[in-house]
């Protein structure tokens, strides 16, 4: 089973990791993390490289297809090299699926028109322009199609997607392997959660990062 993760500029880090982490896992399964060149791109912040081991035009049918979001997602809307190879992917692939923004190229490369589609609270009016119809599910699956909201999410979606492609006592296995048992010390993990003060600090969080 080969599994593609698309990486680019200024991804966002667990966006792609998380995800990484489970499919890795599975019975038969390779990882390729593919882009437009080889060598490394800096997450969103700039902190981090990441390695890009393929090019888009070396990996054309995988299984399973992953895009990350992140704040070069934006440019990456009007991007036909990627757009073209989303398109190209997905007419063969098990499942394509997305984090946080990364449904955005998604819904660029017009899979996402009348669908039910998820991503990043901030940005869930943005797959209004591409037809797709935003909602605030954490995981949600339109057939071959599953997108996940923000960040965090992407670890539940591949462990929804283990499941889909194992059963759920591998995907349950999966999640111990990872000892994934979220107990925050705040239950502020979605945007009806939280009060005014809450987003306002978010916000604010979000120009220093920029």
């Amino acid at each position: 089973m080969e599994i593609a993760v698309a990486l680019f500029e200024q991804v966002t880090a667990l966006d792609a990791v998380g995800p990484y982490e489970v499919l890795q896992r599975l019975p038969g399964a390779g990882v390729r993390f593919v882009g437009h060149r080889k060598g490394e791109v800096r997450t969103d912040n700039g902190f981090l490289g990441l390695t890009v081991d393929c090019t888009f035009d070396e990996v054309s049918n995988p299984d399973i297809l992953l895009i990350p979001g992140g704040v070069g997602t934006r440019a990456l809307v009007h991007d036909d090299v990627i757009l073209d190879w989303i398109r190209n992917a997905h007419e063969t692939s098990q499942f394509t699926t997305s984090v946080c923004t990364g449904s955005l190229l998604l819904a660029a490369a017009g899979l996402l028109k009348g669908r039910k589609a998820t991503t990043h609270f901030s940005a869930r009016p943005l797959l209004l322009k591409y037809g797709a119809t935003p909602t605030e599910e954490r995981v949600v699956r339109e057939g071959r199609i599953i997108t996940a909201a923000g960040v965090s999410s992407g670890i539940d979606m591949a462990l929804h997607l283990a499941e889909l492609l194992t059963d759920a006592t591998t995907a349950k296995a999966l999640q111990l392997m990872i000892e994934y048992d979220p107990q925050p010390p705040h239950d502020a993990g979605a945007l009806h959660k939280v009060d005014a003060r809450v987003l306002a600090r978010v916000q604010e969080l979000a120009k220093l990062k920029n």
